[in-house]
């Protein structure tokens, strides 16, 4: 889903529903050199929603899909291919809603969702507000801010990973978990939040941070291959 890393795409399921029905908001920014370029453009560069019973998926269509192009426009002008262009979402879900998202170069806004998540993104200044459940997250490279209101988490646990850039954990005071942070190459791990305490002996060190806010609880885990990781309380960074 998504117009790949050559274009920007933003997701931002921000909002729960009060109602069993989703909402889907997109616009569409293309760029061509004439008005026929842009007319060849537009039926291509696109959504498509495709729903059942139980599921919807909301598919971004357009150019930098080489089998989408093959099977709808054989003769499609190669010098159009290059052309920027990029799709802003905005999207709004009942809470329980189980959420998957894959996005290629843009920024990520999620809160009010409630029901299990998975979200792959190749760059992204990702904006994640979670309270709890199942949550697996996956980005290249960017900046991923994850703020926790709520003192405990509700569900299995959460795995979060950034393979290069900044990760910033914000923790309700008083939140009980228990928390891994871990840098695996260049950087560091930087904690001010007063709640953590170690696991074991010797398991908070600049590159990992293997502790337990207050009684403890589910397990979270933060991974940076490149870059930096900081726990707080308190206002954003």
């Amino acid at each position: 889903m998504g117009p790949g890393d050559r274009d920007p795409e933003q997701w931002a399921p921000a909002v729960q529903s009060q109602r069993s029905e989703v909402e889907v908001t997109a616009e569409i920014e293309l760029q061509a050199p004439t008005a026929q370029d842009l007319d060849r453009l537009a039926p291509l560069n696109n959504v498509a929603i495709d729903e059942d019973a139980n599921h919807i998926r909301i598919i971004t269509t357009g150019t930098h899909d080489k089998k989408f192009l093959k099977r709808v426009a054989k003769d499609f002008p190669k010098a159009l291919l290059g052309l920027p262009w990029k799709i802003d979402y905005h999207i709004k879900v009942p809470a329980m809603t189980d959420l998957a998202i894959d996005s290629g170069d843009g920024p990520i806004k999620l809160s009010g969702v409630e029901g299990s998540i998975r979200l792959n993104a190749l760059k992204s200044d990702a904006d994640l507000s979670l309270t709890g459940t199942d949550v697996s997250v996956l980005i290249q490279t960017g900046t991923v801010n994850v703020s926790i209101p709520a003192r405990a988490w509700r569900g299995l646990g959460a795995e979060v990973r950034l393979a290069s850039g900044k990760l910033n954990l914000e923790l309700t005071p008083g939140f009980s978990a228990d928390i891994n942070a871990e840098v695996l190459r260049t950087g560091e791990v930087k904690s001010s939040f007063p709640g953590l305490e170690p696991r074991e002996r010797n398991s908070i060190t600049p590159k990992s941070v293997r502790a337990r806010a207050g009684s403890g609880g589910a397990n979270l885990r933060f991974t940076v291959g490149d870059g930096m990781i900081e726990i707080s309380s308190g206002g954003r960074h």
